[in-house]
């Protein structure tokens, strides 16, 4: 028998209500709007749009990767097939960004939007001067530590809402002790979470990209400099590598936020959905910091992204859902209910993120997330991963992180594939 999770359970429901929405509107008409979507939440969404009004429908369709599905669409599939909105992560890339219709009418003309997007996601939608995407939701990095440490004094952080590596770096150095040759408590390892690896190498300016004429652009000596901080980290502070390593093994049976609030480690690595969705018990006792480099914190890549088609087939449905979906009204409405019906504990906020539109994220969000408050950065502090090629979550886990992982492990980049090989050998076997 297999058994899922909590929030595992919670999304085959959510699917298995997409596919009764779907069903229960055939045939289509012109009325009828498809969107295709990775975000489980929106079958939600459009049962609500759905019963707000009499008019139009809206069919909702799960899939893992809706970017690729839109490369393999042939002119010839069956209109049915087809979706009218889009939303999902990874819509940026080229191969899907050339579905999409442009929807500048939606934040400048007659009838604009009437709440304002964070200025940095929207430019991300724009291409050649013209608006393809809007975006819908993103995350951001976090520093997570014990409101009250069993282990002394509250953390004491040069800004109220962020923190970088150098700080992160001096107060886990303060937090360590062992006893005899046996690390006892450790502030943090860089070498835990792949992903904070990675956020390290975003931090130094590694700046993954896509590229015209490769999968894929950087900058090579910043990820060489990212994983030698690491390295260095674990070598000059947390009592070198084998301590590190040993550390880990011993304690990382149990999950991190047990750890901070045992007094264990002081800092854990979470992006801010995690957070949100821990048990409400352990968040109460919980504080967090957004992790950045000065004033610029990066975003989590595969931000939530709403595209139409350029040949919709119901483009008055699919109008009145975008106008309706971008409204701060409708949203909080959204948020009232995830929380009366308890969604919130396996689901944040909008489209399992913060909001794109500032207003609601900076004045909604803190009403139902009471740990925000005092917490929410400036808007020009926020800054979007680069575009990226719509196969890049495959790109990461295969290629990038594996990389980073190996050569934080060791003083010098001798006797490893270079990540130019690794790159190449993946996109001979998995590109067409």
């Amino acid at each position: 028998m297999r058994i899922f999770s909590k929030r595992g359970r919670w999304a085959l429901a959510l699917i298995a209500l997409a596919a009764l929405l779907a069903s229960s509107c055939s045939p289509r008409g012109g009325n009828v709007a498809i969107l295709w979507t990775d975000r489980p939440e929106f079958a939600f969404y459009a049962k609500y749009f759905n019963a707000s009004q009499d008019r139009y429908v809206i069919e909702v369709f799960h899939h893992d990767f809706p970017a690729q599905r839109l490369a393999e669409l042939g002119s010839g599939r069956d209109a049915r097939e087809r979706p009218d909105i889009v939303v999902a992560s990874w819509l940026q890339g080229a191969s899907a960004r050339g579905f999409f219709a442009p929807l500048d009418a939606y934040i400048s003309g007659d009838d604009p939007i009437e709440y304002a997007f964070y200025p940095r996601l929207l430019a991300k939608g724009n291409f050649d001067g013209r608006q393809y995407l809007l975006p819908v939701s993103f995350n951001a990095p976090f520093a997570v530590f014990a409101r009250n440490p069993a282990a002394g004094g509250s953390p004491e952080f040069a800004s109220p809402f962020t923190v970088g590596l150098d700080e992160m770096r001096e107060m886990g150095g303060n937090f360590n002790a062992r006893t005899g040759a046996a690390v006892t408590r450790m502030g943090f390892s860089p070498t835990w979470n792949d992903e904070f690896l990675f956020l390290a190498a975003t931090l130094f300016d590694a700046s993954f990209r896509e590229a015209e004429s490769s999968p894929l652009a950087w900058n090579p000596a910043a990820v060489e400099q990212a994983a030698e901080f690491a390295r260095e980290w674990n070598a000059g502070v947390n009592f070198g590598a084998q301590a590190t390593d040993n550390f880990t093994f011993r304690f990382f049976t149990i999950p991190p936020a047990h750890m901070i609030l045992s007094g264990r480690i002081l800092f854990a690595y979470m992006d801010s959905a995690s957070f949100f969705t821990l048990a409400e018990d352990q968040r109460n006792d919980l504080d967090f910091r957004w992790i950045a480099e000065g004033d610029s914190i990066p975003l989590a890549a595969g931000a939530t992204y709403l595209g139409l088609a350029r040949r919709s087939g119901a483009p008055g449905a699919a109008d009145a859902f975008i106008r309706w979906f971008f409204r701060a009204d409708t949203q909080r409405a959204l948020l009232e209910r995830s929380h009366k019906f308890r969604q919130m504990e396996t689901s944040f906020g909008i489209a399992g993120g913060f909001s794109a539109l500032r207003p609601v994220t900076e004045q909604v969000f803190p009403q139902f997330y009471p740990a925000l408050l005092g917490h929410i950065p400036p808007e020009d502090f926020l800054s979007p991963a680069n575009v990226l090629p719509s196969d890049w979550p495959a790109i990461k886990e295969r290629v990038v992180l594996p990389y980073l992982r190996e050569r934080a492990a060791q003083p010098d980049a001798a006797g490893l594939a270079p990540l130019e090989t690794r790159l190449a050998d993946w996109a001979r076997l998995n590109r067409f």
